[in-house]
């Protein structure tokens, strides 16, 4: 087995949100408990895998799928809370991302900064968009309300994981009647790399040169069809786009991808071949995934030489997350030796 990893895709849940979750289940019951236990299985596979730490984060919905901006905002703060105290049972093992009530962005700026100043936790991960006071609304984090709210973000210079969720049934006729295409089998993608690319487009970038952005699962299919959309802006410029560079740019700059639930090598290939290893991370995407898998698959790629495999299972998050690590041999999860600096 090669060396000591950490992880930045591991979901949990708190007793207040998991309902929000089960919809993403499909049938599998028993995630309930790992998510509701990251002490329990999710330790045990890190010991197996050879996983120094993991990032938790709170599993869509999570919060975006709150529509009152009051229980959004009282969710989140219980949320943080509760995963404040997972951690601290095992700070060596286990580090966290901030949930975030965006129906109010004022108060996600706020809980944005008591998680990290106060609960030591390393950025934050959100759901997609929000639903705000209806459930059949979207509102998207490129919109004017949450200028502000980035500027907090790059204040903090603390990474943002824009993490996927299915679009709205009634924003989804061309899967209609094809449901087997729906969260993670190609809703998830569309929804969140549509996403992504509107924060390129909309400027955010400019403003905020200092911004990093995560997306999962090897970039949400953008290294596949950016050069494509940079393309044919060019050939056909729109008017009136506010983004002053190409997309790509924003894109090698502004972004780090992970390996969460994407174990396909020639991916992986086309993806390094694009962005290169520096940022590119290591992550399972627990417990919709199998961490033997991810493991099994990660630990015996040959597509990269030693070092920037080594970038990959550790040193970009490191970097990223300014962690102090020491790597120690193999051992069982009381005896590591891993403290982060805050």
């Amino acid at each position: 087995m090669r060396s000591l990893k950490i992880a930045i895709e591991e979901h949990m849940a708190d007793p207040g949100t998991i309902d929000n979750t089960k919809g993403l289940f499909d049938g599998r019951s028993w995630m309930r408990d790992y998510l509701l236990n990251s002490h329990g299985q999710l330790l045990a596979d890190m010991d197996a895998a050879n996983i120094e730490m993991s990032i938790l984060s709170l599993s869509a919905l999570g919060i975006q799928g709150i529509p009152e901006r009051k229980k959004a905002v009282e969710a989140a703060h219980r949320a943080n809370d509760y995963l404040a105290e997972q951690v601290a049972r095992n700070p060596k093992r286990f580090r966290g991302f901030a949930a975030l009530p965006l129906q109010d962005p004022d108060a996600a700026a706020r809980e944005l900064v008591r998680c990290v100043k106060e609960l030591g936790f390393l950025g934050a991960l959100v759901n997609g968009f929000s639903q705000v006071d209806t459930e059949q609304s979207a509102v998207y984090l490129d919109m004017p309300q949450y200028w502000d709210f980035w500027g907090t973000v790059e204040s903090l210079d603390v990474p943002f994981y824009l993490h996927p969720r299915d679009p709205l049934p009634n924003w989804t006729p061309f899967l209609d009647g094809h449901p087997w295409f729906m969260a993670a089998r190609l809703a998830f993608t569309i929804e969140t790399s549509s996403h992504a690319l509107r924060l390129m487009a909309s400027g955010l970038f400019d403003k905020y040169p200092k911004l990093t952005i995560i997306l999962g699962h090897l970039g949400e299919t953008i290294p596949n069809q950016i050069w494509r959309i940079d393309h044919r802006i060019a050939v056909m410029p729109p008017k009136g786009i506010p983004a002053k560079k190409k997309l790509d740019e924003y894109f090698r700059n502004n972004f780090y991808v992970t390996t969460s639930g994407n174990y396909c090598t020639p991916t992986f290939m086309n993806t390094v071949q694009w962005m290169g290893t520096d940022r590119i991370l290591f992550a399972v995407d627990f417990p919709f995934e199998k961490v033997s898998e991810a493991v099994q698959w990660f630990d015996n790629i040959d597509v990269v030489n030693e070092a920037d495999w080594n970038k990959i299972a550790r040193t970009n998050a490191e970097k990223l997350f300014k962690l102090n690590t020491k790597e120690t041999p193999p051992l069982q999860s009381t005896e590591l030796d891993l403290s982060a600096a805050k």
